[in-house]
């Protein structure tokens, strides 16, 4: 549930997205988008609309509209639901306010899902200062989700009426950038963020040793409130050649005692446009992420009510993942449209892959919560799991 919600919010941003400067607004731009997710057993997939309009020299506006059909049949489906289709409707509407060298932004978003609905208002600053050679930028967002959980009565999925939870999140970030010469661009970021209510999935579910040989399940057990802070520097260099080379790191901790360490390298290269009769830009980028599990992690544990909070989350595991993606654009212009200042086609493709070290397949075990496969092994003696995921986007978008 929250990893495709956040699916959904990365495939936005990486399409349409780009921080707004401060003292220039962003270009009138119209764009379509449709993303496909395919990995661990889930699909995710969908289109998402995006308008951005000037109102005068002063003021612009955007709305964003996306829609994601999700089926999963997932490790953590398999082993502890059953296979399910969902979709999300998320509307998003902002406006820039530029004054002198100052941009303000503020925004709404509303999610709904059939079993999660989610409100978030978000805002922001950025400040040019010193010959518009440094930014600064705040922003702040907070968000009031509902959860549910989805149950099956007379064969009708509807809402389990004994189950409704709560959860509210805060985030703030504080940016800096800075031209050091002509060549050479390095800014740097700050994040805080803050979670309490219901923090879980209501599907998931831990396992325990009922004996060597045998295992149980019962809910996982998370605190009420979680805190994590974030600090990244990224560098961009634009070469002789009109090329560019950038690279990112981001430190990464929070209160449940996960530790995550990225890094990412990307290459920007633009082609003759007489080798292929356009404007063509082709972009390289691989990044590589690890972390420690949290504190309360355990693929297996010893019994049933072990401890106070108890979690099987991979996503709360020990993993590290590696993302190689290539993208290509190709900018155009319609001289029978003099409206149109410019249009792109843009394509892109990545490959994540997972290796978890704490994290096993609980389909292969005896005893496994799903079908029992023709050689089973001890509970807590399966292979590792590793995810293997490929991620498409393809979008158009018209300037004016």
């Amino acid at each position: 549930m929250a990893n495709k919600r956040l699916l959904g919010f990365v495939i936005t941003c990486c399409a349409f997205g780009g921080a707004v400067h401060a003292g220039v607004l962003p270009e009138d731009r119209a764009d379509v988008l449709y993303f496909r997710y395919e990995g661990g057993g889930v699909t995710v997939n969908g289109p998402s609309m995006l308008v951005r309009k000037s109102i005068g020299e002063h003021v612009s506006v955007q709305a964003n509209y996306l829609i994601d059909m999700v089926s999963s049949a997932s490790i953590d489906v398999e082993t502890a639901a059953s296979p399910y289709e969902d979709e999300r409707r998320q509307g998003t509407f902002s406006a820039d306010f530029l004054l002198g060298k100052s941009t303000y932004s503020i925004g709404y978003i509303n999610s709904d899902e059939s079993d999660y609905k989610a409100k978030t208002l978000f805002m922001g600053v950025s400040h040019d200062m010193f010959g518009d050679l440094t930014t600064i930028s705040f922003n702040y967002s907070e968000g009031h989700n509902d959860v549910f959980r989805n149950v099956k009565i007379d064969d009708v999925k509807q809402n389990d009426p004994t189950f409704h939870e709560k959860m509210q999140s805060r985030s703030y970030s504080l940016g800096l950038s800075q031209i050091i010469t002509k060549n050479l661009i390095i800014s740097g970021a700050y994040e805080v963020d803050t979670d309490e209510g219901f923090l879980r999935s209501p599907y998931r579910s831990v396992r325990f040793f009922i004996d060597p040989f045998n295992q149980g399940r019962e809910d996982e057990k998370y605190p009420k409130t979680h805190s994590s802070n974030a600090a990244s520097i990224r560098a961009k260099y634009f070469l002789p050649y009109r090329a560019a080379i950038d690279g990112m790191y981001r430190f990464y901790t929070d209160t449940w005692g996960v530790i995550g360490h990225t890094a990412e390298l990307g290459y920007v290269h633009p082609l003759d446009k007489m080798l292929l009769g356009g404007n063509w830009i082709f972009e390289g980028r691989l990044r590589y992420y690890t972390q420690t599990k949290a504190d309360f992690y355990q693929d297996i544990f010893p019994r049933a009510d072990f401890s106070n909070f108890m979690a099987r989350d991979k996503e709360l595991a020990t993993y590290n993942a590696y993302t190689l993606g290539v993208n290509a654009a190709y900018e155009f212009k319609i001289e029978r449209f003099p409206w149109l200042s410019k249009g792109s086609l843009n394509m892109r493709y990545d490959h994540m892959t997972a290796n978890y070290d704490d994290f096993r397949d609980a389909r292969f075990s005896l005893g496994s919560f799903g079908k029992l496969p023709d050689d089973p092994y001890d509970p807590g003696t399966e292979p590792l799991y590793k995810l293997d995921a490929d991620i498409y986007q393809f979008y158009i978008s018209a300037f004016f």
